[in-house]
């Protein structure tokens, strides 16, 4: 038997009124999630348990089986694993975006964050963005490390936890002044922001992408804190050599924690516009080479909701469906067995630009079973559905034993 997860970050939305109050996912022409739905199994799960935050990192856990209650040490740290950061028990990470802020005014508090992700900035432009933050602020305790995109690292050695932090992508358009660092050791933390925008906004590759009509990546934000992780191995936990396909250090953190190989695929961005079907392909290519499981996770839905662009997530919903889904299917049928999930980890609705806690569709169908029904894969159909989760992480289990 041979078992695949395919995750499209954020696909679940609210009803939209100028898709004739519809939700993108019913809106998009997605043939191929249809027919999951309609011979196999759809139901709803809730993926982010009571008390914590509807982050991709809680959610995948949940999501790949594992319950966040009792392994769950922060996203940061799972991010370090998967950039090959050796960790201490005192040391402390923090995701490092790099954000767009206004240039007014000019006190740095009252500035408003316009895009958590720089226009996407790519990692060559970002990478010399962060080795400008390493050559000024590192210091013994504080180090620096540059990531993919705007997605970054700080760890602090013998750091604190004791620091409130906001998300930038669940403030887009609001003034900072009420999300920067609170709590009795966050000065350091917003002493490096204050400063990084002095150092980025002049700086020659953001003077280059404002001549291209970007954004610039002009402040570091921190966010996601937490300590080193610890996961079961997924091996031993459900007897299964698995692989994860990503472009995110988040997943493929989670991926090599829990003991499994990652694949990284050219073209393949963590963005809206990456390599859909070379994820696909090289799925398939992992189960030939003898794995049992594949997770393969695609951030651009996700995307798409923060910046609030409905037609771009529409089309990535699509592109799932068209570049992913139809290569999957028929290269699945060559196997003897198979069952194949489609799911989001959590919505991220265009109305509010950010994660929420509501429940998520997912449909499970397995090799040779047709069940012929009218069911179509939507928040709506899901919600139906007597099939449902409410504790994430026991549908792995379902999925993988019934």
């Amino acid at each position: 038997m041979k078992y695949l997860i395919l995750l499209g970050d954020g696909m679940a939305d609210y009803k939209i009124p100028e898709l004739g109050d519809k939700t993108p996912l019913q809106y998009a022409k997605t043939p191929h999630m249809d027919y999951l739905a309609a011979n196999g199994e759809i139901g709803q799960v809730w993926t982010v348990p009571e008390g914590f935050p509807p982050g991709s990192d809680v959610a995948n856990l949940s999501a790949m089986g594992y319950n966040p209650k009792t392994c769950y040490s922060g996203r940061s740290p799972l991010e370090a694993y998967s950039m090959g950061i050796i960790m201490s028990e005192t040391d402390v990470s923090f995701r490092t975006n790099l954000v767009t802020l206004t240039e007014e005014p000019e006190e740095y508090e009252q500035k408003t964050i316009l895009d958590h992700s720089s226009d996407e900035i790519t990692t060559e432009e970002a990478r010399e963005l962060i080795g400008e933050i390493r050559k000024h602020l590192s210091t013994e305790e504080l180090q620096f490390f540059a990531g993919i995109s705007y997605r970054h690292l700080l760890i602090w050695k013998n750091g604190h936890l004791d620091i409130e932090l906001t998300p930038p992508h669940d403030i887009p358009g609001r003034c900072i002044a009420d999300y920067l660092p609170k709590g009795p050791h966050s000065r350091v933390l917003l002493e490096m922001m204050k400063k990084s925008y002095v150092l980025l906004n002049d700086h020659p590759v953001n003077r280059s992408r404002r001549r291209n009509n970007l954004r610039p990546a002009n402040s570091i934000w921190f966010w996601g804190e937490g300590k080193k992780p610890s996961m079961e191995n997924f091996y031993k936990k459900y007897g299964l050599k698995g692989s994860v396909i990503s472009a995110v250090d988040l997943i493929m953190g989670l991926g090599k924690c829990a003991g499994m190989d990652v694949v990284k695929v050219e073209g393949a961005t963590g963005g809206t516009h990456t390599n859909f079907r070379g994820k696909a392909l090289a799925a398939l290519e992992e189960l030939k080479k003898g794995k049992d499981f594949v997770y393969i996770h695609v951030e651009a839905p996700d995307e798409a909701g923060h910046r609030g662009e409905l037609d771009t997530k529409i089309k990535t919903i699509e592109e799932i469906d068209g570049q992913m889904l139809s290569v999957l299917l028929p290269g699945l049928e060559e196997f003897d067995d198979y069952k194949i999930m489609l799911l989001p980890d959590h919505p991220t609705p265009l109305a509010i630009r950010t994660h929420t806690k509501d429940p998520v569709p997912f449909a499970i169908l397995r090799k040779g079973v047709k069940k012929q029904s009218n069911v179509t894969y939507c928040e709506e159909d899901a919600a139906k559905s007597g099939l449902k989760f409410a504790a994430g992480h026991e549908l792995m289990n379902y999925f993988i034993n019934g």
